[in-house]
């Protein structure tokens, strides 16, 4: 299939910003282009030769309409052409509004773009250095300080409120929170199907008007849709359904291990979560073509010692980079995982994990990295001074994502030749100060000081610095892009459970 067969999404409105200029990645291809060929031949011989297990009887009954074959053991099966005409339907682009306006994001094309993720269970108390059950107030909190982070452009829910006594209060107020939280794209999990209606009801309340949101669909759907190995999942393909009638784009996951749930080869492990993927792509074909949908393939990696799961290993970094080349390749919009690291606090092992998994995954065109800033112990956790100290490296790999312009304003001879016979350096130079604030990222929490002037001034840690830096933030007024009015009605109809306007 050619990139020339596939539609094109429409452009984007008039009007609408981003909240900051992107890049795109693409330089660094972990796959020759054989390899990746390959790679992608092993996806659709997957399809349909081993198949795909478990889908609920309404999706089997449309995809054997469609041309797909069942084996005797029940197994769907999904001819290459069956998907390939899929992906040919299947958007490119997809378009994620925020609540507010003006910080909508286009994703697709390797334009790289960073937010977080997960589903972390506790939180690091930056008051006490330990580790607690999270809970609402830590989620609201938590995203208030992403709200306020420059290089994050999205933001998925962190950590799960485990003060939640239901699991519908806790998908109805996880939604709120975020919300409430930030006007930027937000993204949610659905227990179930059910739920899903309702957390749109809620949308639409925020929006003051019935199908607001339906206009403006600015949360994902994060959803899993297959578990690994090659079984859909029924719940996940139901809460699918849901949302495509809701309006609601999605973010389809699938994760295999590998070494456990997916080949222990990264090749092996490549094929088969993107087989996956594709087979998530014909799901939303069968239900409406084209509908909004994000492909998250983030092939994890098995620690083979132990079998536990590693987020830091360079074999996680290359496999995630090579995910995001695979639905480049397809363009199919793609997530991929990075900054996952297996460090319990915010120290050096933790730094060189993300660091080079963040890199690597932009740098190969990701159009989306999760799991990216905030999280320590392979996602178990997340805190907020990671956050800030996560955003702050983060536009750094961005920096490198832009690369070098090169220009005959840039490459000035007669501007060199004039200061190598004059004065012998550049720092009062026109050109110099233009570029000061342009060619160059200067970071507000790493350290840049001299020695002795370090000492003078307190020698404190980056750790010392995100907390002052989150604590200034908590202490600002919350975000004001939900009307009051809009809150109350949701309070109203809902039970809402965050307190307080600094919660």
């Amino acid at each position: 299939m050619t990139r020339s067969a596939r539609r094109r999404a429409p452009p984007v409105s008039a009007g609408r910003t981003a909240p900051v200029t992107l890049y795109k990645g693409g330089r660094y291809q972990p796959l020759g282009d054989r390899e990746c060929d390959r790679v992608i031949d092993s996806a659709f011989e997957i399809l349909q030769t081993v198949d795909v297990a478990g889908s609920p009887e309404w999706l089997e009954k449309r995809l054997l309409d469609k041309g797909a074959g069942l084996r005797d053991d029940g197994r769907l099966t999904i001819p290459r052409i069956l998907a390939e005409r899929a992906l040919k339907r299947a958007s490119g682009r997809v378009s994620l509004p925020g609540f507010d306006e003006n910080r909508g994001l286009d994703i697709g094309g390797g334009y790289v773009h960073i937010g977080t993720g997960g589903a972390a269970v506790q939180t690091l108390d930056s008051e006490t250095g330990e580790y607690r059950d999270s809970t609402l107030a830590d989620l609201y909190q938590v995203t208030r300080v992403l709200d306020a982070c420059e290089n994050v452009h999205y933001g998925i829910r962190l950590l799960i409120a485990r003060d939640m006594p239901t699991p519908l209060d806790l998908d109805i107020n996880t939604a709120f929170a975020c919300l409430k939280a930030t006007g930027k794209p937000i993204g949610v999990s659905f227990d179930n199907a059910a739920h899903v209606a309702q957390v749109c009801r809620l949308f639409d309340l925020a929006l003051g008007r019935d199908g607001g949101f339906r206009r403006r669909p600015f949360c994902m759907g994060i959803i899993v849709h297959v578990v690994s190995p090659l079984k859909f999942s029924p719940e996940g393909v139901e809460i699918m359904r849901a949302a495509i009638e809701a309006g609601m784009p999605l973010q389809i996951c699938t994760a295999g291990q590998a070494g456990a749930t997916s080949p222990a080869s990264l090749a092996g492990a490549l094929a088969q979560g993107l087989a996956e993927s594709i087979a998530g792509t014909v799901v939303v074909d069968a239900i409406r073509p084209g509908h909004a949908c994000i492909h998250a393939f983030l092939p994890f990696i098995s620690d083979l010692r132990t079998g536990a799961m590693t987020g830091g290993s360079g074999e996680s970094a290359l496999a995630n980079a090579a995910a995001a080349q695979l639905l480049g390749r397809l363009e199919m919009p793609s997530t991929v995982a990075a900054g996952m690291t297996d460090s319990k606090v915010g120290d050096i092992q933790a730094g060189y994990e993300k660091g080079y998994s963040v890199a690597l995954a932009a740098q190969a065109g990701a159009d989306m990295i999760n799991l990216s800033v905030g999280m320590l112990g392979s996602i178990m956790v997340a805190s907020p001074e990671a956050l800030v100290i996560d955003n702050e490296m983060c536009g750094a790999v961005l920096r490198t994502v832009r690369g070098i312009e090169v220009s005959d304003d840039f490459l000035d001879i007669g501007n060199i030749d004039r200061v190598v016979r004059g004065e012998g350096h550049y720092l009062g130079e026109p050109q110099t100060l233009d570029l000061m604030m342009t060619e160059y990222v200067y970071p507000q929490l790493g350290d840049r000081q001299s020695v002795p002037d370090w000492i003078e001034s307190g020698s404190r840690s980056i750790w010392q610095r995100a907390y002052r830096c989150v604590q200034d933030i908590l202490c600002k007024e919350p975000p004001e892009h939900l009307p009051r009015r809009a809150e109350i009605a949701i309070r109203r109809e809902f039970d809402i459970r965050l307190t307080g306007e600094k919660s």
